[in-house]
């Protein structure tokens, strides 16, 4: 129990040291005995193992261990669990991406990532045909077995969910849930904070019904900006394919599906990004986008990203679950442009 105990220490302490890259992690992981070691370690000690100059003021090999300690605490009393790179519990398409969590913290059944996943994404702008598009292809989606991955944001993402969830407890009521897929939630802040607050029961019923929900951060780090663009890549890796439900331009959305094509993954768009509530949201959000970038409040490059420049370079249109399985079956490219603009418009 007390080597365990050092183990633990020793992952905890690697993982919050944030000017270290996972590949440099893994190496001071193979060269220390334990977190006593690493506690010892000054700056350029860990430069000279790292092979790399590292320019950081904030390092404190005691202060880093103190913390740890508190953070191990606050994980066992909260029986928050967590998955390591290195181990074979860690799910196998996250661990392909160059920048994947060394630890992955969870509450719940971390079994379901592991099979067949799909990453649904959208707008927080919903309007009725996209929240209804996500809530059934996700329904779908886990009557298949397939477990859907989001991020519990508020619109698309809890749609997704909901969708999920709604499949599960039916099939638990029918008798079949072993066929049943699940869904998971992937948070921009610590595992043991659900946000937005409002999303807090339907994050029990994830749990409830064989889900769980993943971050990369210990717990008690709060939701920031950047950390919400950091979990769109772990949305995007977790699944071969990204389903885009709806995304106005600039939407954090279709982050998620550029980290997915730079993993190599498929990225798809559901019919009802393209509705015509959908396109009134958009030419909404088009103009507060240029208002602020014309006052230096937005990048020009958020401007540009559209869904219409995804479908432009090949991303297929989809119309529901049957239709996303069919596409993935096809050869790429199959769907063009032009057929697909002529059948939306």
């Amino acid at each position: 129990m007390e080597n365990k105990l050092k183990d633990e220490l020793l992952l905890i302490s690697l993982h919050r040291i944030s000017f270290l890259s996972l590949a440099e992690k893994i190496i001071l992981l193979k060269k220390l005995d334990s977190f006593v070691d690493l506690a010892l370690m000054s700056l350029n000690d860990i430069c000279s193992v790292c092979g790399r100059e590292i320019r950081s003021s904030v390092w404190d090999g005691k202060q880093n261990q103190a913390a740890a300690e508190r953070e191990l605490r606050i994980i066992e009393a909260k029986k928050i669990h967590w998955l390591f790179y290195a181990g074979s519990e860690y799910p196998a398409l996250l661990r392909e991406c160059p920048n994947a969590p060394f630890l992955l913290f969870y509450r719940g059944n971390s079994g379901c990532l592991f099979g067949r996943t799909v990453s649904v994404v959208g707008t927080r702008r919903v309007t009725r045909e996209g929240r209804r598009a996500a809530w059934e292809f996700s329904r779908d989606a886990a009557n298949a077995g397939c477990t859907v991955v989001s991020g519990l944001a508020a619109g698309i993402d809890s749609a997704a969910h909901r969708g999920a969830v709604e499949a599960c407890f039916s099939a638990v009521e029918a008798g079949s849930e072993a066929n049943a897929g699940k869904t998971a939630a992937v948070l921009p802040c610590g595992c043991d904070e659900v946000l937005p607050h409002s999303n807090a029961a339907l994050a029990e019923k994830i749990l409830l019904s064989g889900g769980c929900l993943v971050s990369e951060y210990v717990p008690g780090v709060p939701a920031e900006p950047w950390r919400f663009v950091q979990r769109n890549r772990i949305i995007a890796a977790l699944s071969p394919a990204a389903v885009v439900i709806q995304a106005p331009r600039g939407s954090g959305a279709l982050i998620t599906a550029q980290y997915a094509l730079e993993y190599n993954r498929d990225v798809m768009f559901h019919k009802a990004c393209f509705c015509e509530n959908a396109c009134k949201v958009s030419s909404l959000v088009e103009n507060e986008l240029s208002r602020k970038a014309m006052m230096g409040k937005v990048s020009r490059s958020k401007t540009e990203n559209t869904a219409e420049r995804y479908l432009e370079a090949g991303a297929p249109v989809i119309d529901g679950y049957e239709d996303y399985v069919k596409c993935l079956a096809e050869v790429p490219g199959i769907r063009s442009a032009e057929k697909q603009q002529l059948q939306l418009f």
